[in-house]
């Protein structure tokens, strides 16, 4: 049984997704073009150059995946592990909590949230009800 949700139920889901979708292809298609800003941050985050792309062809993959319907919980699942890998990163850097070890968790947030907002098999898995 499908229950259809309300509209602003839906439009809510679609900003939160919309934007880390946003986020995360405007972060993927940066690490595919190399400005000198991203390979200098990406560096003196212990990467070699080379690794860029490659990190910006897994978070792409993963982004769409999230943006396809039909494989939006598999893309979920991908850009929870990069954010994972994107959290590691910064603690072994000694980063600033709030304004770079937790902005993964605020997007998966956004990833989550939205999709939780828009799928109801996804609610049911994560429900707060026994």
């Amino acid at each position: 049984m499908t229950r259809t949700i309300s509209k602003g139920r839906l439009w809510t889901a679609r900003v939160m997704s919309g934007i880390a979708i946003l986020f995360m292809l405007f972060d993927g298609v940066m690490k595919l073009v190399k400005p000198a800003v991203v390979v200098e941050s990406t560096v003196s985050l212990g990467f070699q150059e080379h690794h860029i792309v490659l990190l910006g062809i897994l978070g792409l993959i993963s982004t769409i995946l999230y943006a396809m319907p039909r494989t939006t919980i598999m893309g979920a699942v991908l850009l929870t592990g990069y954010f994972g890998g994107v959290m590691a990163t910064q603690i072994r850097m000694d980063a600033p909590l709030f304004a770079n070890i937790l902005f993964p968790v605020y997007l998966a947030i956004l990833v989550w949230g939205g999709l939780w907002l828009r799928n109801e098999q996804v609610r049911k898995l994560f429900s707060w009800q026994k």
